[in-house]
């Protein structure tokens, strides 16, 4: 195939085509495509293409959705993680958004006060979000392209409304791109004998990957459970010993309106005090307490930066979800975090909390709230909850996990109030 080829005899081959010939090349998927990226043979109705990162998904789903047009199917779902999701890598933005890589006969008009494209043919491709499920209530397809269903915060919900959406016209189907986490709709569909599972590693697109790019992943994931993941395109499953799984925190998952007021709200801080490339993150989880004595965790906001830059986002983190207290442990930089947040804004309410005992004695208690359902995450956080999931004990604990079990002992376990201070 010419996508296989070295760019020098790419280059050389196109030398003796006419402009013409060229462009009709560069617009035919089948001879660009890899076999994994063509649709299926035979009859189905799902296509789940769970694949590491730069495996080329998006511009597989793009490409399908245009050979639909081309056959005909006129009414199209095109359904994100948000809207914003929707149009930047689907739509618009990506290299491998629909308006980048459609052929000028097949150019849809994006009108994106109707949150839709528009082909001359008649066809009609509808923007969803995995965050409104209830939006696909009622609409009816004969097309859809999802696009990371696996971080939706209600995939269950998006999923069902789509797929009995999914009754019209000769042979209604579905593509689904997505990150392979192993949330229980996944694994659903993995199951299913109507749905055609395409599994793909990073590493299969290296052609059209920089060299920097392929570096980074294999120096950040290669070796690891979570490149298993995201370069390898596995679902990973429990790990024995570990206090968490997936069912556990499954089970009580809500959606934002379903929690219940919120008697106290804290920002849990787990500090990074370098920011070179070989630093961890900064944990930056926010938790609530509920009216009925339960536990919310409400955002990851983890990230990795200076200390002036994270302290920042725990401080928006703060005044965003109207928070009563910071909180970070005094054994890992507590002064120093404390001077930080002073310095940007001395108005915020900050406890240092001291670690006395070990992190596995800390955290046991928070996962027994979890055993007893009284914690619930509010949508899905992906990160957070694949650092819970694979973490055992005699391993380092993580940034993000760190900073949950923090923000739960504060909330339910520890009735203390040392070091409380108003900036």
């Amino acid at each position: 195939m010419i996508a296989l080829l070295p760019q020098k005899k790419r280059n050389l081959l196109f030398e003796s085509f006419s402009d013409k010939e060229i462009e009709a090349i560069y617009y035919d998927w089948q001879m660009w495509a890899r076999p994994k990226q063509l649709e299926p043979k035979g009859d189905w109705f799902a296509w789940l293409i769970r694949t590491g990162r730069g495996w080329g998904k998006t511009r597989t789903g793009a490409e399908w959705i245009i050979e639909r047009v081309r056959q005909g199917y006129k009414r199209i779902a095109l359904v994100g993680k948000t809207k914003a999701d929707v149009r930047d890598t689907m739509v618009e933005l990506g290299d491998s958004a629909i308006l980048n890589i459609a052929p000028p006969d097949l150019m849809p008009k994006f009108i994106p006060s109707h949150r839709r494209l528009e082909w001359q043919n008649g066809a009609i491709a509808i923007i969803y979000s995995g965050d409104e499920p209830d939006q696909l209530r009622g609409p009816q397809h004969d097309t859809a392209w999802v696009d990371e269903l696996a971080k939706y915060q209600y995939p269950d919900e998006t999923w069902d409304n789509l797929e009995m959406g999914l009754r019209i016209g000769k042979n209604p189907q579905v593509c689904v791109t997505t990150t392979p986490r192993p949330i229980k709709l996944i694994k659903k569909l993995i199951k299913d004998k109507q749905v055609v599972d395409v599994v793909g590693s990073t590493l299969e697109n290296k052609s059209n990957l920089t060299d920097t790019f392929i570096e980074r992943m294999i120096d950040k994931y290669q070796g690891t459970r979570l490149g298993r993941q995201e370069i390898e395109g596995e679902i990973l499953e429990d790990v024995e010993g570990a206090l968490w799984n997936v069912d556990l925190i499954d089970r009580n998952r809500i959606k934002e309106e379903d929690a219940p007021d919120l008697t106290r709200i804290v920002v849990a801080i787990d500090p990074e005090a370098t920011s070179n490339e070989n630093s961890a993150e900064t944990g930056i989880i926010v938790a609530g307490l509920g009216n009925d004595g339960h536990g919310y965790v409400l955002k990851d906001n983890s990230i990795k930066a200076t200390p002036n830059i994270w302290a920042s986002q725990a401080i928006k983190s703060y005044y965003e979800f109207k928070a009563d207290r910071i909180i970070a442990e005094a054994n890992n930089g507590g002064e120093m975090i404390e001077t930080v947040i002073k310095t940007i804004d001395n108005h915020i309410s900050y406890k240092s909390v001291h670690a006395s005992r070990g992190k596995v004695t800390r955290a046991e208690p928070v996962c027994a709230l979890y055993e007893q359902n009284k914690i619930h995450h509010v949508g899905i956080l992906p990160e957070l909850e694949d650092q819970m999931c694979s973490w055992v004990q005699g391993n380092k604990s993580p940034d993000r996990l760190d900073a949950l079990v923090w923000a739960l002992t504060e909330l339910m376990l520890d009735n203390d109030e040392p070091n409380v201070r108003l900036l």
